[in-house]
């Protein structure tokens, strides 16, 4: 399970072992059960309850194909044999969100299966309860004090913390992206790898390209985006942008950064919606937007009018899909992210660089899901059945 470094700074008020929090009540997912991270059954009790190996996988559509695709929640450990039999590994993230709860999954995962070849990963995997570029710098100069084999960064700010990650590697630390936020060598950094989503601006253009088409190419649309100067949110806004500007007959009407709450999701749309009574659509840019646009399209009545796309697999985000309020959204591969992640950082403590065993950007994938897609959905990730 998860396994604390000498130095644990899960309870010191900057953050949370992110593995005990998917044990809080209502956060459990029965993906994490699957993998033994709660007493509730494991893998053969989640197959056993959703009726046999295609448990495992979910049934989705791929957006530009229109060809069913199947998102793996089950991966093995590539062939490279560790040099070493323990490593000290320092993750750390935006901010705490279930989004990442299924990114440690992956983490976790791998972790196990390393134990099982006789090597042994420790891990301290944190972050600040909001996005902070000044507290995710004060972690990273922390980690970089304790001794760590590498360490790794879910960049809050490129501007910000792609210095931080320079001045780490140039006193010999090993440091490298992962999860949806990289800061590369355009940016001007120098970080060893990325693994994560390497198509920010593609899926948020992929997500604008459905609504319009179900829009039939008219309408006024409003964009939550999320955390200013977070890459994938500025990217998938910047693809929101770029597709609506094709369209003649489409206009954006307002933008907001939401900063990935829920709660100013709900309030900035019940803006829009008193604002611009003839609102066709909402492109939501990360996992909570969608929830809180639901929330307050469902509150004024008019879900079906308006139509909504977003990102993620939140739960409540899930059963809005599933009902016809949202009409589609980007699910992103957190298991793989997570399960990567442990390989390829293994691989660059041990001194590997990146074309030898692995890319530079390792790609984790994205699939849009309709409202055919959501109860299979619901099914795999949180058990509900019906």
């Amino acid at each position: 399970m998860y396994r604390k470094t000498s130095k644990d700074k899960a309870n010191d008020g900057k953050g949370r072992n992110k593995i005990s929090a998917l044990m809080v009540p209502g956060m459990i997912m029965v993906g994490v059960c699957g993998y033994g991270l709660t007493g509730c059954g494991g893998k053969d009790q989640l197959m056993k309850e959703a009726g046999g190996e295609a448990a495992l996988y979910d049934q989705t559509y791929d957006a530009e194909e229109g060809e069913a695709v199947f998102i793996e929640f089950d991966h093995t450990l590539d062939e490279y044999e560790p040099a070493k039999k323990e490593y000290n590994f320092y993750f750390t993230y935006k901010t705490v969100h279930p989004w990442w709860d299924a990114v440690a999954i992956g983490i976790e995962d791998a972790a196990k299966q390393y134990e099982e070849m006789g090597v042994t990963i420790n891990y301290e995997y944190l972050a600040p309860n909001a996005v902070s570029a000044k507290d995710q710098t004060e972690r990273l100069l922390d980690a970089s004090e304790r001794g760590f084999d590498v360490i790794g960064v879910d960049v809050a700010d490129v501007k910000v913390i792609t210095p931080v990650i320079n001045d780490l590697i140039e006193d010999g630390q090993k440091v490298m992206t992962f999860s949806s936020s990289d800061a590369d060598k355009e940016d001007g950094c120098n970080r060893i790898a990325y693994v994560g989503n390497t198509h920010n601006y593609e899926d948020g253009a992929a997500l604008t390209e459905a609504m319009c088409e179900k829009l039939a190419y008219q309408g006024k649309i409003a964009v939550l985006v999320g955390t200013r100067e977070a890459p994938c949110h500025e990217d998938r806004a910047l693809g929101v942008q770029d597709v609506l500007s094709k369209y003649p007959d489409m206009e954006i009407v307002e933008i907001e950064y939401d900063e990935d709450s829920v709660e100013k999701a709900y309030e900035y749309t019940k803006g829009f919606l008193q604002s611009h009574q003839d609102l066709a659509g909402i492109v939501c840019c990360n996992m909570s937007n969608p929830v809180g646009a639901a929330r307050a399209v469902l509150e004024a009545g008019r879900e079906g009018k308006i139509i909504i796309v977003g990102m993620d697999h939140d739960q409540e985000a899930l059963r809005y899909l599933r009902d016809g309020v949202i009409y589609a959204l980007g699910v992103q591969d957190c298991y793989s992210i997570g399960f990567d992640t442990v390989q390829v950082a293994v691989k660059i403590a041990d001194g590997c660089l990146p074309g030898e065993l692995y890319p530079e950007k390792t790609e984790e994938t994205t699939t849009i899901i309709y409202q055919d897609g959501a109860k299979g959905m619901l099914q795999v990730l949180y058990g509900e059945m019906d």
